[in-house]
């Protein structure tokens, strides 16, 4: 049973740049499932077709069993500068004309899940750049969606605070039983967040393979985790020779 199907698709933009091409690959009810792959071999490209914010020019994009509600983090926070973390964070609910006072007790909860409690007047201003990525995770997480999709949210990040963030979405995906579509172009980063990577081509992309990871994520430096990296690495430089 699969939660989101991309069968055969392909992708080009306007300016004759073949993104993808002949892209299959399906995810489960509450997999935890990463795009692994070098940089322009259209990741970002297959997570915005999967959210609806591109068509493909063949191929379909599916959701067997009706599409559910999507939430979206892109790679950079992308947040209104004049508003403060509780606005930015309650800003799907207002689109949706929840009443204020239910739409702030929301934001507010899942601020505070992120790790924000007390930050909700902060500006983007006054906030780091892993505060700031919280904010916008929270704004994802407030509609309660059943698919969370994520494109490269913590590249810009130093390493502490993007391993932190890493285990706060783990956490946040085993307890909401989320269905977690992760792009990323670290290879550590997806062996210890994933259950499934599916390794991309260079463009025009396509799945070169895709590998079950049945290990627990408990410890970056563990010995399946290392090996598991050592796997995933070999199918990427075969993928990309």
């Amino acid at each position: 049973m699969s939660l989101l199907s991309l069968s055969r698709v392909a992708k080009r933009f306007a300016n004759g740049t073949q993104a993808l091409r002949d892209l299959s690959f399906t995810v489960a009810p509450g997999e935890f499932v990463s795009l692994l792959g070098p940089s322009g071999c259209g990741k970002s490209t297959a997570l915005r077709l999967a959210a609806g914010l591109l068509a493909p020019d063949a191929g379909k994009v599916d959701f067997p069993h009706g599409k559910p509600q999507i939430g979206f983090v892109f790679q950079e926070p992308t947040l209104m500068p004049w508003a403060d973390a509780l606005t930015n964070a309650r800003f799907p609910l207002d689109l949706k004309s929840m009443p204020r006072r239910e739409a702030d007790v929301r934001a507010r909860a899942v601020l505070a899940r992120v790790g924000l409690a007390g930050f909700e007047h902060a500006l983007p201003r006054e906030l780091s750049g892993g505060m700031k990525m919280r904010v916008s995770l929270a704004r994802a997480l407030v509609a309660e969606p059943k698919l969370l999709l994520l494109d490269e949210p913590f590249a810009a990040l130093d390493e502490i605070t993007r391993n932190r963030l890493g285990d706060d979405l783990l956490r946040l995906w085993r307890e909401d039983g989320l269905t977690i579509l992760f792009v990323t172009h670290s290879v550590s980063e997806s062996s210890y967040l994933s259950q499934r990577v599916l390794v991309m081509t260079p463009r025009p992309g396509r799945i070169a393979a895709d590998i079950a990871l049945p290990h627990s994520r408990d410890d970056r430096l563990s010995a399946v985790t290392v090996e598991a990296q050592r796997t995933i690495s070999a199918e990427l430089n075969q993928a990309t020779a």
